[in-house]
């Protein structure tokens, strides 16, 4: 997962199959008004200024999601802490707000403010995804998306701007953290109609960085996926494929041991919930002569990865493409080289709408596996049995539409750390257990 600064992407073939260059971006209601219960957003349609708005393509948007999470057992401590968001969308259709058609607009913000318990779990794998937005070490505001499409055709277009990747992942059972899977180890890829897509960002952006002139300063990252639609007997599905390429040069995790404390200080890894300080600890403990490197560090001049995934509906019921109950599987590989993490795979059960009564409900059970690189510090797995081969985490959650603007779930994680010992209070070596993770979900819709 990244967070892109800047950069170009073409989408040949459209967002979708034979969408229209005049396609709303964002669902518009016939009214933004009704009774408190049955109303879009809780605020309403704002005395009719909302309604007004929505048909001159002008969409607004202020959502709350908090996620207080606990460890019950395991992991590296007990405890539990709160965590919220706030976020922020605007939405702007050239061609409704009557400038020039298949024009449209889309910046979002974000705030952070609380706490987590990923380090007391013990996952490499963050286990509350909002916690890496805008920056996983404090709370603060960002910007995280500010886009600009202009379709050629009603099949091409091109965008620019700043990218909230992670938003890209959204798919039928999971890629939504806000109502589906909160575990990252989970985000798979979507489903439209035919898509295929390439995009230019700078490999080092960021939500709280918004200088422009400082992008692809030190190269670039390419991203390339398609997605077909299928409906084998009927049923609603898709295949993925996607691929990254980058050429900024990274700190390679093939090192002299003497220098590896220099990768651990120095380089950050989002995606494993910056494991650096944990590992560094334990050499200060028990390796300190390894704390000053002895020859200059080893670098990788390009780095790769490419996934496959697919979602596919096992029943629905009639004439609703959106409801019923199916299967996903995600899997990805990278060079092991710039990327501790080797090979990850996910998988599970999801259902939308199931219960007739309750047709905007969702839940999923799923299971998610990450297997490191024989690289990633070889000599602690050899000289500590620290563990560090594979991370393994199963999550099961219910999200409830108490109303369309209000979403309650509730969560249960079950985590088989990567890194099997820890230093305790006492600065000795722990084995670390089997942590499980409960935690629950409010998302408000204003």
């Amino acid at each position: 997962m990244r967070f892109a600064l800047a950069g170009l992407v073409l989408l040949g073939l459209a967002l979708a199959w034979g969408a229209p260059a005049s396609a709303q971006p964002v669902p518009i209601p016939p009214t933004w008004g009704g009774d408190f219960l049955s109303r879009a957003r809780l605020t309403g349609d704002w005395g009719g200024f909302r309604d007004e708005m929505g048909k001159k393509g002008v969409v607004l948007d202020v959502d709350l999601l908090l996620t207080p999470q606990g460890v019950v057992s395991g992991g590296r401590d007990t405890g539990a802490e709160f965590l919220g968001n706030a976020e922020y969308t605007l939405n702007v259709d050239t061609g409704k707000a009557g400038l020039w058609p298949g024009g449209f607009l889309r910046v979002i913000g974000n705030t952070g403010f609380g706490d987590n318990v990923i380090k007391d779990s013990g996952s490499f794998l963050p286990v509350n995804t909002t916690a890496l937005v805008p920056k996983l070490t404090e709370s603060t505001s960002g910007l995280t998306h500010a886009t600009f499409t202009q379709f050629l055709s009603p099949k091409f277009g091109v965008v620019a701007g700043k990218f909230y990747t992670l938003d890209a992942a959204q798919g039928e059972f999971a890629g939504n953290y806000r109502t589906q899977f909160q575990n990252l180890g989970l985000v798979v890829l979507p489903f439209e109609g035919l898509t295929l897509s390439a995009l230019a960002i700078d490999p080092d952006g960021t939500i709280t960085n918004n200088d422009v002139t400082e992008a692809f300063e030190t190269g670039v990252m390419v991203l390339a996926d398609g997605k077909l639609a299928v409906k084998p007997f009927g049923l609603a599905g898709s295949q993925s494929v996607g691929f990254m390429w980058s050429n900024k040069e990274r700190f390679s995790i093939k090192q002299d041991p003497a220098n590896i404390a220099r990768f651990l200080a120095q380089e950050r890894f989002p995606r494993l919930g910056d494991p650096g300080p944990v590992l560094r600890r334990l050499l200060e403990r028990f390796f300190p002569g390894l704390l000053v490197p002895v020859q200059p560090a080893n670098k990788e001049s390009d780095t790769w990865f490419v996934t496959y995934g697919f979602e596919q509906y096992l029943w629905q019921p009639k004439g609703d493409p959106h409801r019923g109950i199916g299967v996903f599987f995600n899997f990805g590989a990278s060079d092991g080289d710039a990327n501790p993490v080797k090979y990850s795979y996910s998988m599970g059960i999801g259902g939308n709408g199931i219960v007739p009564s309750r047709p905007h409900d969702n839940f999923g059970i799923g299971w998610a596996r990450t297997e490191f690189s024989d690289n990633f510090v070889p000599f602690l797995r050899q000289r500590l049995k620290l563990g560090l081969d594979r991370e393994d985490a199963i999550e099961m959650y219910y999200n409830a539409a108490l109303t369309p603007w209000l979403g309650a779930t509730v969560d249960l994680q079950v985590i088989e750390p990567a890194l099997t010992k820890a230093l305790d209070s006492s600065n000795r070596l722990a084995n670390m257990e089997t942590s499980l993770v409960v935690g629950g979900r409010l998302y408000v819709r204003f």
